[in-house]
């Protein structure tokens, strides 16, 4: 039944044809609010290294790669580092039953409608996009593995390091 949900929800998103983000792509707004009511604005974190994460409840790497973000936003949040996991699920019953089971600092955005996802199009669950100071997306990380880890803080170590310039 997992399997089934995940492609329908990849078919979902990916229904409108258009092509995939990739590396110097601006991202797409968000323009939703947070589960704290703040409206997410990619424009007014320019400078900021963002990355954006789309997951959902019933996504098996997405269970084992949320810790590892919130890892992440702890150990670098200082340094600029904004995340927003943005969550899919058909209800917010079922990503809340999810965070309070597997807690996070970052920021979360409820998708039910698939508003910002059919923006951004990922091809699979979960999804990251990684946007430098600049307000560009840098790169793209598809799915997660136990091994991905290392690679994901490399990536947002490097994007940290550069400089927000004009």
């Amino acid at each position: 039944m997992k399997t089934l949900l995940c492609a329908l929800a990849v078919m979902l998103l990916t229904a409108s044809g258009a092509r995939a983000l990739t590396s110097g792509d601006a991202p797409p707004a968000i323009d939703m609010p947070d589960q704290t009511g703040e409206n997410v604005e990619l424009a007014a974190l320019k400078g900021k290294v963002v990355l954006v994460d789309f997951w959902a409840s019933w996504c098996g790497p997405c269970k084992k790669e949320m810790p590892v973000l919130e890892a992440l936003n702890v150990k670098y949040a200082a340094q600029g580092l904004v995340i927003v996991g943005v969550n899919i699920d058909s209800s917010s019953k079922k990503m809340n039953k999810f965070l309070k089971g597997t807690p996070v600092s970052f920021r979360i955005v409820h998708d039910r409608k698939l508003v910002v996802a059919n923006r951004y199009e990922p091809e699979t669950m979960p999804t990251s996009y990684f946007i430098g100071r600049h307000g560009t997306v840098r790169y793209v990380h598809e799915g997660f593995e136990k091994g991905d880890a290392a690679g994901i803080e490399e990536r947002v170590k490097a994007l940290l390091a550069e400089e927000s310039g004009p």
